[in-house]
């Protein structure tokens, strides 16, 4: 389905800026290029001319290196945000099993993953770069059983195509733990000397 970004260090003032706080979650470059490549959808944030964030799920795809999504052509809030701002950031996750893992309601947690990319978004407007953007994007979520003719896009004129170049990307973690490291068979209570409220 094409490549994956590769993110960009030291030539970025904002990566220098930013600092993941749980630096124990953090996923493997490889493993974070690889979730970004097959995941399913993301989300796409970008900021509006009055400073409010806007944020959209989308399908996409990863080519050239880029981050491909589309919408409608239709002048709309996601339209007017990239021509105001390019720099975006582009988020896919999968949220897994909620746990225990102490005595107090606190101590609950979810096993997830997520990757959280920084770029910048242009517009697409190449009739042939389109093209190429449908094609992959059908090669990953299409099915040959549908049986409709190939490379043919009738409404290609009534959407936009966007790329995002990456230039950071980081990926976070929390795996779920087996079944004798959860509560009751564990207790990993983070406030082990906290006495609850009688139940009356």
């Amino acid at each position: 389905m094409g490549e994956a970004p590769a993110p960009r260090r030291g030539d970025n003032p904002m990566a220098e800026a930013l600092t993941v706080r749980r630096g124990d979650k953090l996923m493997p470059e490889e493993r974070v290029l690889a979730m970004l490549v097959a995941g399913y959808a993301g989300r796409l944030a970008t900021v509006g001319t009055d400073g409010w964030p806007y944020i959209v799920p989308l399908l996409y795809v990863c080519r050239d290196g880029e981050i491909w999504v589309h919408n409608t052509s239709a002048r709309g809030h996601l339209r007017a945000n990239v021509e105001h701002e390019a720099r975006v950031c582009f988020e896919v996750d999968e949220p897994g099993e909620v746990f225990a893992y102490g005595r107090f309601e606190c101590d609950t947690s979810v096993a997830y993953r997520s990757v959280v990319a920084f770029g910048r978004i242009r517009i697409v407007a190449d009739r042939g770069q389109k093209e190429a953007f449908f094609a992959a994007l059908m090669a990953k979520y299409g099915h040959p059983a549908w049986g409709r003719p190939q490379g043919f896009y009738p409404r290609l004129e009534q959407v936009t195509v966007y790329a995002i170049a990456v230039e950071r990307v980081t990926g976070k973690e929390t795996p779920l733990p087996a079944t004798r490291d959860r509560w009751p068979a564990a207790d990993h209570t983070r406030t082990p000397g906290a006495v609850a409220p009688q139940v009356r």
